[in-house]
């Protein structure tokens, strides 16, 4: 009976450290889902992790030197697509304004949505790769069979070639890889714009 007082004291402090535990759980996994669009907001901003930036007016400076740059396309393994540059590489002057293309097809018998996420390589070329329109911007969406071309416009900022980390880079791999996208529920608009994150597309991976 003397044990009872101190019994249940113990018992309400466990309860209470339990509790704690659950909100600080329930904490971090809200923290995390709150970092995703932070990362990538960041990683748009100043090129980190190999995001190029996106920028907001086309390059107005053009300097006498080249860079090649290599198109690499690729596919999740759920998304019945062919995906491929049409042109696999080009040369370029720094601040020269670039169109290229990429060629999507749906290999499927049904209609498909897709999202492409995107980065460059080596990652210290980021920050100065910049891109002006790119179909990676919003999901995609072929009907059976359908082929579509989509474009991409960017430049490679001068400021490159004096750049202590970067200066010495000839060659720049620009890789996109599509994923599936499940389709919009009836009456809910889907939000499109900004470069999406593999986290975001996965969320939605069965095709539609």
């Amino acid at each position: 009976m003397t044990d009872k007082p101190h019994d249940n004291a113990l018992h309400g402090r466990h309860r209470a450290v339990a509790i704690w535990c659950a909100v600080l759980v329930a904490a971090m996994v809200g923290a995390a889902y709150a970092s995703v669009p932070l990362y990538r907001l960041f990683c748009e901003a100043t090129g980190f992790d190999g995001t190029p930036r996106v920028a907001t007016a086309p390059s107005t400076r053009v300097i006498d030197r080249t860079v090649t740059i290599r198109f690499d396309a690729n596919v999740a393994p759920d998304l019945p697509w062919r995906f491929e540059p049409v042109q696999t590489t080009t040369q370029v002057k720094l601040g020269e304004n670039t169109l290229a293309f990429y060629r999507a097809t749906n290999t499927s018998d049904r209609p498909i949505r897709g999202m492409a996420t995107f980065n460059v390589f080596p990652e210290q070329v980021a920050p100065f790769f910049n891109k002006l329109e790119c179909f990676c911007f919003k999901e995609q969406l072929l009907q059976p069979g359908e082929s579509l071309e989509m474009p991409v416009s960017f430049f490679v900022d001068p400021e490159i070639a004096a750049d202590k980390d970067a200066f010495w880079v000839r060659h720049i791999t620009l890789s996109y890889t599509f994923y599936p996208v499940a389709a919009p529920k009836p009456g809910v608009a889907r939000k499109e714009g900004g470069p999406a994150t593999p986290e975001a597309v996965q969320r939605n991976e069965q095709p539609g």
